[in-house]
């Protein structure tokens, strides 16, 4: 069977190497492009130095229709040094009150404040004791039937046959011949 399929291997190998593989002749050639033409960019000119620009604002909103109620002011010297606060009106009615300091050093830093808002009134358990338990009757008076079985217990008495005495095994154990000698 190798044989057979050996024979048949070198028939199909001589069967390919006859033909061989058109040359790939493409219909156009390859487009030319030309460089580019574009100038190398513009070094950047250097970011003017501004002088400090200190700045200190404040604003605040008082709506009494629509409960908007906050404000902010804020103070920066012009060198990275911000200090400033805000507080608005929370739903619950507590003011809520943020003062913030940012530099170059310490980043920004903020406490944060709640004062005031709805206090929710203390719980208490109601005083309630449960009722005695009381029964709206009385139980009844009877007493109870005794049981009376109406047939009599069967009576069984013990089985009428012998158990089957089995003989005990007799068989000799194997002898043990080992095939080689250890070279223990």
């Amino acid at each position: 069977m190798a044989t057979k399929l050996i024979i048949f291997t070198v028939c199909v190998a001589s069967a390919f190497a006859q033909y061989s593989a058109p040359a790939y002749k493409p219909a156009y050639s390859a487009p030319a492009y030309a460089a580019p033409a574009y100038a190398a960019p513009k070094a950047y000119a250097p970011e003017p130095a501004y002088a400090p620009a200190p700045y200190n604002f404040e604003y605040s909103v008082n709506d009494p229709h629509t409960y908007d109620v906050k404000s902010q002011s804020e103070y920066s010297d012009g060198n990275g040094y911000v200090k400033g606060s805000y507080s608005l009106l929370e739903a619950d009615g507590s003011t809520r009150t943020v003062e913030y300091t940012a530099d170059d050093y310490n980043g920004f830093n903020a406490v944060v404040k709640n004062e005031g808002g709805y206090k929710a009134p203390a719980y208490a358990a109601p005083a309630y004791s449960a009722p005695a338990y009381k029964p709206a009757y009385s139980a009844p008076a009877y007493s109870a039937p005794a049981y009376k079985p109406a047939y009599a217990a069967p009576a069984y008495s013990a089985p009428a046959y012998a158990a089957p005495a089995y003989p005990a095994p007799a068989y000799s154990a194997p002898a043990y011949k080992p095939a080689y000698k250890p070279a223990y």
